[in-house]
C-alpha cells in the first residue's frame, strides 16, 4: 500500500519502495473554472442539438409525443440524459488520462490517490455521484455539497473523489515525462536505487547465475519493509555466499555489505548490456 501525506497544498505520496511522489493539490478556484466551462460545453451541445430539432421541425411533434408516453418512458429519458450528462466527465476523463477540456485548458488532472493514472472504472465512479456533489445546501445554489466536501478534506476531494479514491491535481508548467515513461524506467525499481556509497571492488561477474541475481533482486527490492537489524543480517545472509563465490578483491575498510550488493547488481546489469 502506498501512504499519502499533505503539506502546503501539496500531496506527498509514498509508493510501496519508498519513493516519495509529489503533486500540487489543484485549487478550488481552477477546478471551479475548469468545471464551468465543461458545463458550458455540456450546455452548448445540448443546445445545438434542440436547435437541430427545431430546423428539422420535429420539436414540437417531439414534445406532444414525450407529454402522452408512459411514465416509465420518462423516467428512462431522465435517466438517459443523466447518463449523458455524466458520461461527458466520465469518458474524457477516461479516454484523456485523467483531463476534460476545462481540466486541460486548466492544467488540471484527476490521478488515483497512488498517483498512477485513472482507469474508466474511477472515471466512471466519480462522476456518477456527481449529482450528489452538485446538490444545494445552505443556500449555496449550485456544487454546495462538493464545495463542502473539498474544504473538510485534507486532500480538497469532493464526494465523487472518496468514493473513486481519487485527487485532482496541478500538472508542472515545465515538461513532465508521461506516466508510462515514470513507471517503466530503470531507476523505478527500487532493486536499481542506491542507499549506500558506491563500492569499488574487482571481480569476475560472469560466474553468477540468474537464480543469484534475482536473489540479489529480490532483497533490495524489499529490505526498507523490514526493520534495520533483520535488513543488515539479510544483506550479510544474501551477500555471503556471493563473496565466497566471487572472491573480489576491495578496501574492508569501505566494505557494507548493501553497498556491495547494490555494486555487484548495477555492474551485473552494465555487462549485460554492454554484452547485448
Amino acid at each position: 500500500m502506498s501512504a499519502a501525506a499533505t503539506s502546503d497544498e501539496t500531496l506527498v505520496i509514498e509508493t510501496p519502495e519508498r519513493v516519495p511522489l509529489h503533486f500540487a493539490l489543484a485549487s478550488i478556484g481552477n477546478r471551479f473554472l475548469a468545471c464551468a466551462l465543461d458545463h458550458f460545453i455540456q450546455t452548448l451541445v445540448m443546445l445545438v442539438v434542440f436547435l437541430l430539432f427545431v430546423w428539422l421541425g420535429n420539436a414540437a411533434r417531439l414534445y406532444d409525443r414525450l407529454a402522452g408516453a408512459p411514465k416509465w418512458v420518462l423516467a428512462v429519458l431522465i435517466i438517459a440524459v443523466s447518463a449523458i450528462w455524466s458520461g461527458y466527465f466520465a469518458v474524457f476523463e477516461w479516454a484523456w488520462r485523467g483531463q476534460t477540456p476545462g481540466k486541460r485548458w486548466l492544467k488540471l488532472r484527476v490521478i488515483r490517490e497512488d498517483g498512477r493514472p485513472i482507469s474508466f472504472w474511477e472515471a466512471a465512479a466519480r462522476n456518477t455521484v456527481r449529482v450528489f456533489d452538485m446538490m444545494p445546501w445552505v443556500g449555496i445554489p449550485f456544487y454546495s455539497i462538493g464545495l463542502v466536501s473539498v474544504f473538510v478534506s485534507s486532500r480538497d476531494q469532493r464526494v465523487g473523489d472518496f468514493v473513486a479514491g481519487t485527487v485532482v491535481v496541478r500538472e508542472r508548467e515545465a515538461q513532465a515525462p508521461t506516466f508510462e515513461q515514470v513507471f517503466s524506467a530503470p531507476t523505478s525499481d527500487a532493486a536499481l536505487r542506491r542507499s549506500f556509497k558506491v563500492f569499488p571492488f574487482t571481480a569476475d561477474l560472469r560466474a553468477l547465475s540468474e537464480a543469484e541475481i534475482e536473489v540479489v533482486e529480490a532483497f533490495l527490492r524489499r529490505r526498507w519493509d523490514v526493520d534495520e537489524s533483520a535488513r543488515q543480517w539479510m544483506a550479510w545472509r544474501v551477500a555471503t555466499p556471493l563473496l565466497r563465490k566471487l572472491r573480489p578483491d576491495f578496501d574492508p575498510a569501505e566494505f557494507t555489505y548493501e553497498g556491495f550488493l547494490e555494486e555487484l547488481l548495477h555492474r551485473y546489469h552494465a555487462t549485460r548490456r554492454f554484452n547485448d
